[in-house]
């Protein structure tokens, strides 16, 4: 043993040191600029600091894979007591849930008793009146009309302490019947508990969660209802008045958008009482005011129809550790009777209430707990309230061109015959406000106007989910480029001509994400239009629009499908003019949608052809029945006022185009095209998929000598198609040519790669391999041509999104015609996640 000069000991057989609490400190310095420094780095400190010369290299690496071990212990521990407080809150939150249902029961089973005694002691033949009366769970005491009450301080403190009552009997106690809510189970990596309605007057929906977030900040989050609700036009506070016991009272003016051309708006005469309760909860409840006298009202609104808010709210308790558990309550009566018929579902299902609204505030808040503990900095370096305001400037803005408000400046146009579609035209100050900018290439605006063109129409059995996508990643099946670059040009340079010849043409789409919520449910986007111009054009080589996406999951019910795009300038400034456009499908079924989540059409042959039976080559489920959407379109133009009947005339006549074209898709799209019995199975894919899904597996077991499927291969051909088709590893085939192209994935291959199969084929091997990969590529491709099979190395790829995947190893092998030559190379991808 060796001593040192400060008396600690250091080992000779390099197995220990005892570092000096200087020694430790110089190490935790250069551990915090580099946590896993090079051999050369470590050598430099050696050198640098005096009071590590005594301490070799090796000893040093060593400490190092200790203080790196030690972090991820600690990260592991902090981890690990998160989820220990939330499995903690969700446990007490569904002990809450499991006496308010067996209370629920217990009184089911009484009610259940008195209808039998009623039945029993009175004649079949006599109808007993009493049992009107009498409302199924609980429900007499909020359907009783309460007398007018005086809107006077007391009386509105009486209304306000009435209104908590039945609040909380909602939130906590019987007073509705709660389902769960489909496809919403709880847990704890669940958004949490959400129930909707069974048997209550309106439409009405419940959520239990947990948020990162104090009580008072998530109340202030929850009184801003535009900043999370997006069909929240206005809340207008009219009246606060303080109570004895340090709460409040305001009376609010709230104003809803319509979700669609064919309904018209809705508007909120409000009591919001907010207190705080004896355990320390803090409670936000609010309800319409519809009998008071003797005090404020609200008049009828032009282009509004007056809703209610049965007694509704939130009640948020602080939770130990931090954060808040939280309980919402969403009830209204959307007066359904004023809007047609067939869209009479969208205001009467309890589902749709809870994903607009509910579901809603649990996830903005979410994602704000989420924003607080990470960095404050996102893609494309921009903060997540920068990223945040752009998503809301889109949905607003696109609400409000489909709503065409007369307050907001919109005027409606004589139509051209055909009621089809509708043209408003807006030429307000404040509306041109934000398009009267300077851009980074010198020029501005010389718009002067903008023009709104817009239309609704009825899809017959076409998943609003499978419509959406195509829209997205097809763009150039509906859009027309000219009209494109017209609308960038508008806002951005001056003077501009309607489209024709001279415009450049702009081709390949590349989607480049932007942010995302936590639950991906909703993406922001730029869009880039790759293309070129002539020489003389002002218009820039590119085109981008910023462009937000929600509503892909086929499975969630009541959502809403949308896709909402701008032009933008290159610049792309957090203050950019935004002149939105876009598409909104609502599926106006109150159950489940009735499609397959693994359904992905082949719609080019589709939109060539007309039928497209026996020509899907992935369309392993297929469902009968029938469902309905409506789809809403609003596309915005600013112009010069002198021409607006052209441009008038060039948007009808592009949006009619635009609904020639969906309706094409939605054709193709319908499950009735993929077979003749509605109620039975088509054929599982074509004779050619068949065949190549057989070639793919006798080619595996011939060079690799194992089988690629569990089950037996002597099975039928529909049988290994469907099971290569749900085979967990990602299997994609390419070209054997010198630039491969895929043509060919499985579910978990086009889950991988995020694409569908018509837009597989556009996408070339080297495009998902970064350099490393592309290197391995190069130099296993020999061995695969020849030996028949290689064995790849782990590594990162990329999806058509641009999203880095990676994947623990890759097996590549050649699959054999019945010719005995390849036809195509097959690739494996084992155990990938996003990363």
């Amino acid at each position: 043993m060796a001593s040192c000069k400060d008396g600690k000991s250091v080992m000779d057989n390099g197995k220990y040191v005892r570092y000096t609490p200087e020694q430790v400190e110089a190490l935790e310095r250069l551990y915090h600029d580099c946590p896993k420094p090079s051999s050369m780095r470590r050598q430099q400190l050696i050198r640098e600091c005096p009071i590590l010369s005594n301490i070799e290299p090796k000893q040093i690496k060593v400490w190092f894979q200790n203080r790196r071990c030690r972090e991820k212990q600690r990260k592991e521990a902090s981890r690990l007591q998160t989820v220990n407080r939330k499995l903690t809150a969700m446990n007490k939150l569904l002990m809450e849930e499991n006496d308010r249902l067996q209370k629920q029961v217990s009184q089911l089973v009484y009610e259940n008793g008195y209808f039998r005694r009623q039945t029993h002691s009175t004649p079949l033949a006599t109808k007993d009146t009493s049992c009107e009366s009498v409302v199924t769970s609980g429900q007499h005491h909020l359907t009783s009309q309460h007398p007018p009450r005086d809107a006077s301080p007391a009386g509105l403190l009486s209304t306000a302490e009435e209104t908590l009552t039945e609040f909380l009997s909602k939130a906590t106690g019987t007073a509705v019947e709660w389902v769960q809510m489909p496809g919403m189970k709880p847990g704890p990596d669940s958004i949490g508990i959400i129930a909707i309605s069974h048997g209550c007057t309106g439409v009405a929906a419940r959520a239990c969660g947990l948020v990162g977030l104090e009580p008072t900040r998530v109340s202030e989050i929850l009184k801003d209802r535009p900043s999370w609700f997006r069909d929240c036009r206005t809340v207008d506070v009219i009246n606060v008045l303080p109570t004895a016991n340090g709460g409040t009272i305001e009376l609010l003016y709230m104003q809803l958008y319509a979700p669609t051309t064919l309904a018209p708006a809705r508007d909120f005469w409000l009591l919001r009482y907010t207190t705080v309760m004896d355990d320390g909860s803090l409670v936000v409840c609010e309800r319409s005011l519809g009998n008071t006298q003797n005090g404020p009202s609200m008049p009828p609104v032009p282009n509004f129809v007056r809703a209610e808010i049965l007694p509704s709210g939130y009640l948020i308790r602080p939770c130990e550790g931090g954060g808040s558990i939280i309980h919402i309550v969403d009830h209204m009566n959307l007066e359904a009777w004023c809007v047609p018929e067939v869209l009479r579902p969208l205001y009467e299902s309890s589902a749709v209430l809870a994903q607009k609204t509910t579901v809603a505030a649990l996830r903005y808040l979410r994602q704000i707990a989420q924003e607080v503990s990470q960095t404050n900095v996102t893609n494309w370096g921009r903060r997540p309230a920068a990223l945040r305001a752009l998503g809301q400037r889109l949905s607003r803005g696109f609400n409000e061109a489909l709503n065409g408000l007369a307050d907001e400046g919109w005027s409606m146009l004589d139509s051209d015959g055909m009621d089809d579609v509708a043209i408003l035209v807006n030429s307000s100050p404040d509306k041109l406000m934000g398009l009267n900018l300077s851009f980074a290439n010198g020029f501005s605006s010389m718009s002067n106007a903008v023009m709104c063109a817009k239309a609704s129409m009825l899809l017959q059995n076409v998943p609003p989910a499978i419509l959406l996508r195509f829209l997205r990643e097809h763009r150039s099946e509906w859009a027309d480029n000219n009209i494109d670059a017209y609308a960038a040009a508008a806002i951005k340079v001056g003077p501009c001509s309607l489209p024709g010849a001279r415009v450049g043409n702009f081709g390949g789409q590349v989607i480049l994400p932007l942010a995302h919520t936590v639950e991906h449910e909703e993406l922001l986007e730029v869009i880039k239009l790759e293309g070129h111009s002539p020489e003389d054009a002002i218009m820039p080589r590119d085109m981008f629009l910023l462009q937000l996406c929600s509503g892909m999951d086929e499975n969630a019910v009541g959502t809403c499908a949308e896709l909402v795009f701008a032009p933008i300038d290159a610049s792309f400034a957090d203050d950019a003019p935004l002149l939105p456009s876009g598409f909104r499908i609502i599926s106006l079924e109150s159950g489940k949608e009735a499609s397959s989540p693994n359904r992905t059409l082949d719609l080019t042959s589709a939109l060539e052809t007309g039928p497209v039976e026996n020509k899907v080559a992935n369309d392993l489920h297929t469902v009968g029945g029938t469902s309905r959407s409506v789809m809403t379109i609003a596309f915005q133009f600013a112009f010069e006022s002198h021409m607006q009947e052209s441009v008038a005339s060039m948007a009808r006549q592009y949006v009619r185009s635009i609904i020639s074209s969906v309706q094409r898709v939605a054709l193709a799209l319908s499950p009735s095209h993929l077979g003749s019995h509605g109620g039975l199975r088509s054929p599982l894919g074509t004779p050619e998929a068949h065949t190549l899904a057989r070639w793919i597996c006798q080619s595996y077991r011939c060079f690799l000598g194992v089988e690629l499927l569990k089950a037996n291969t002597d099975q039928g051909s529909e049988s290994i198609l469907k099971g290569l088709w749900h085979h967990s590893d990602a299997i994609i085939c390419c070209s054997a040519k010198a630039l491969p192209v895929f043509t060919f994935a499985n579910q978990a291959g086009l889950d991988m790669l995020e694409t569908t199969l018509v837009a597989l084929q556009d996408i070339t091997l080297e495009k998902i391999f970064d350099d490393h990969g592309k290197k391995n590529l190069c130099t296993e491709f020999p061995q695969i041509m020849q030996q028949g099979f290689a064995c790849l190395q782990g590594g990162i790829c990329l999806s058509s999104m641009s999203r880095p995947i990676s994947y623990e190893r890759a097996v590549a092998w050649k699959v054999m015609n019945e010719e005995d030559t390849a036809h195509c190379i097959c690739f494996m991808f084992v155990n990938w996640s996003f990363v």
